[in-house]
């Protein structure tokens, strides 16, 4: 794998759609079906009822923190203009 890191282009991500659409097509020419080889185990939506639950809490507590921080900024906002102004007057 190499460490130098590409840059995702228009023409790449487009050569890389079309590359995987040729793929799919050759898939579907041959009348092979690649979710027929996935054996899949089945859950129970009880099951995930659980981390669905966790990740809408922990939504509403990281909406609850972005709040707090937006009211820090207006306030640090509003500290730097009035300093702002005194420098202006000062000089």
């Amino acid at each position: 794998m190499s460490k130098r890191v590409r840059r995702l282009t228009e023409k790449s991500l487009r050569r890389i759609i079309l590359k995987e659409a040729e793929a799919l097509a050759e898939t579907l020419e041959q009348n092979k079906d690649d979710s027929e080889k996935v054996d899949a185990e089945e859950v129970d939506a009880d099951k995930l009822a659980g981390s669905l639950e966790k990740d809408i809490d922990y939504m509403k507590a990281l909406k609850i923190h972005e709040e707090r921080l937006k009211s820090r900024l207006a306030m640090i906002a509003e500290a730097k203009n009035v300093l702002q102004k005194r420098i202006i007057k000062r000089i």
